[in-house]
């Protein structure tokens, strides 16, 4: 083992009394409001308001947690605890599947944010550096799990993993390329990279999510290389690495076409806001009274 490397916490809870706080989901709920708060802050600056960002949040958030367990299930359904019935549900031992998670809380959300009367394309180019946010302070309940991470190394930022945690193949080797602190780093790079383009560029809505898509799946497929825990493979490679490239290509394919290619349709706009519903209040001649 190196003489330096990254501590891995020895429980993934912490008990205050009778209440027992689990850190993944603490990390998850952190991320959650990390991505609200950088969304609202960029869709208030686009003329739209806090209102709508809070109602995306509430839908499109309990949709994506669905979605990223339904995909862990089912793409991984060896790994559920036992009892089965059961074992679904278990969101605090880890095991969602950021691809399930993005794509039902994004339709989720679109269909939110169509009934309020919003281009659904203005409010996914404001959401994506929030998403990136939240996909790397959420990779730190990994962290508190102990699971998720890399190849052994003697690297001095190696993390330790207690034998308990250790992939079987790996009882030996007590320290790991720290996955989850490589995909933080580059998800916040990424945050920053889209903030910057955006305010240099002129994007065609919802070009900017697209340039999202394709950042994360490039630091996603190497990722994927270097991790050992269970995984279904094809031709040589995990599933979520064939994900990665697939998805890579449309989003690429789609952003080249969208921003570059496509003609006559204009750049990021002003929101409209909604004009309240119903018949005004009438207020009788006679009965205003001035200010004073």
């Amino acid at each position: 083992m190196s003489l330096a490397f990254i501590p891995s916490p020895h429980t993934g809870t912490l008990d205050l009394g009778p209440l027992t706080i689990h850190m993944y989901g603490l990390m998850l709920l952190l991320a959650i409001a990390a991505c609200i708060w950088l969304t609202g802050v960029r869709w208030v600056r686009r003329g739209g308001d806090w209102d709508l960002v809070l109602k995306v949040a509430v839908w499109g958030v309990a949709a994506g947690i669905v979605g990223a367990r339904a995909y862990h299930d089912i793409t991984s359904w060896d790994e559920v605890s036992s009892p089965k019935w059961k074992g679904i549900f278990a969101v605090w031992e880890g095991g969602l599947g950021v691809w399930g998670g993005i794509l039902l809380g994004c339709l989720v959300g679109a269909v939110v944010v169509r009934r309020e009367g919003v281009r659904v394309r203005d409010m996914m180019d404001a959401v994506a550096p929030g998403l990136l946010l939240a996909q790397g302070i959420g990779r730190w309940g990994n962290w508190w799990n102990q699971e998720l991470y890399g190849k052994p190394t003697d690297l001095p930022w190696g993390l330790k993993i207690d034998p308990e945690h250790r992939v079987a193949g790996y009882e030996n080797d007590a320290t790991f390329h720290p996955t989850f602190l490589y995909e933080f780093v580059y998800d916040l790079i990424g945050v920053g990279l889209l903030l910057l383009l955006d305010r240099r560029f002129r994007f065609r809505p919802p070009a900017l999510f697209a340039l999202y898509v394709s950042y994360y799946t490039v630091g996603r497929f190497f990722e994927e290389l270097l991790r050992i825990d269970p995984a279904h493979h094809f031709l040589g490679l995990r599933l979520n690495a064939w994900v990665s490239l697939v998805v890579f290509a449309v989003s690429t394919v789609f952003f080249v076409w969208w921003q570059f290619l496509r003609g006559g349709e204009e750049g990021p706009r002003r929101v409209r806001r909604r004009e309240p519903e119903g018949p005004a209040m009438a207020i009788p001649k006679g009965r205003v009274r001035p200010s004073r």
